[in-house]
């Protein structure tokens, strides 16, 4: 099993800048890849970021440029580093963390609010 501790979020001006982490503690050998997905009111699930064990990064076409995620592998740790706000950007961010695909694990932080201001 993993868990995952998210932090940061909150309230910010369009234009600003905000840092999330998300910290993975348990089994945390079995992560392939962990990620940050988001979903506004109304809306699916979409991916913001994803890093794989290897390095390679993936991003949602609406953050490139604008968001880095990036990890701390001593601390079992991710950050997501969002620059340029922009009010389409409120939702509620989630990370997640996944095994291999044969196994399907996945799993997933509670969530936290994420709210841009016009």
């Amino acid at each position: 099993q993993v868990q995952l501790v998210e932090s940061g979020g909150g309230l910010v001006e369009a234009g600003g800048s905000m840092n999330l982490s998300c910290a993975a503690s348990g089994t945390v050998s079995i992560i392939t890849a962990m990620g940050w997905y988001r979903q506004a009111p109304g809306n699916r699930q979409k991916l913001v970021a994803s890093i794989r064990i290897d390095g390679k990064t993936d991003y949602g076409d609406s953050v490139k440029g604008r968001f880095t995620i990036s990890r701390d592998d001593a601390k079992n740790t991710i950050y997501l580093q969002m620059n340029n706000l922009k009010k389409e950007d409120t939702a509620v961010y989630s990370c997640g963390a996944w095994g291999t695909s044969h196994s399907g694990d996945e799993y997933w932080g509670q969530g936290t609010q994420v709210t841009v201001s016009s």
